[in-house]
């Protein structure tokens, strides 16, 4: 029987921060849009506009002044 540091070492390591990780066959989870389940179209455009600034940036999370740019890229104005 293993130890549990032997069955930690025996797995190949990921490096999630890496871009496109893959761990366990699904894709890192920094998407906002799997987790938005929507009929409106505005929601899913804004929703996939944050997951591509993301992927862009290397961000997993994104501050308010990044919310708005990104908003502002879609049209938005006050």
């Amino acid at each position: 029987m293993q130890t549990v540091t032997e069955q930690q070492n025996s797995r190949p390591f990921v490096d999630r921060r890496s871009p496109g990780a893959i761990r366990d066959g699904v894709p890192e989870r920094r998407q906002f849009s799997a987790s938005v389940n929507t009929t409106r179209p505005e929601v899913a455009e804004l929703s996939e506009a944050v997951d591509q600034y993301k992927l862009k940036h290397h961000r997993r999370f994104i501050t308010f002044e990044e919310l708005y740019g990104v908003l502002t890229e879609l049209g938005y104005h006050k």
